[in-house]
């Protein structure tokens, strides 16, 4: 079959970490269904991304086409068929709860925006 593109967010972070290994291994979309993964972080983060590509082209794992790491949204939305949005900004010291929700809706909105705007108009997100 065709490989679907999905898309991670924050794919340097812990969580993404855990979740591209199990997408990779086909345990999300199913065991037949190649992939090409898009890893978008933010631009200070991505010597650990290509890390994280390495890593996951060293597993070998035969549903996986292609690894794209970018700090581009425009890279990044292009033509998706999944959007993972799991990149937020992590809170930081005495950093209020609401000024953290803030810097999170505006990285939420540039994602929606970016979606709408690069995305295939049948992403799932």
């Amino acid at each position: 079959g065709e490989p679907v593109r999905v898309l991670v967010t924050g794919a340097a972070g812990q969580i993404a970490y855990s979740l591209l290994y199990s997408i990779a291994k086909g345990d999300v979309f199913g065991k037949d269904q190649p992939l090409t993964l898009v890893l978008l972080d933010i631009t200070p983060m991505m010597t650990v991304l290509e890390g994280v590509v390495m890593e996951l082209q060293d597993c070998a794992l035969p549903l996986l086409r292609e690894v794209i790491p970018t700090d581009k949204e425009e890279v990044a939305f292009k033509d998706l068929d999944i959007a993972i949005l799991v990149g937020s900004m992590p809170r930081r010291e005495g950093m209020e709860r609401k000024d953290l929700l803030k810097a999170n809706v505006k990285i939420f909105k540039s994602q929606g925006a970016a979606l709408d705007k690069y995305a295939k108009k049948t992403v799932k997100v």
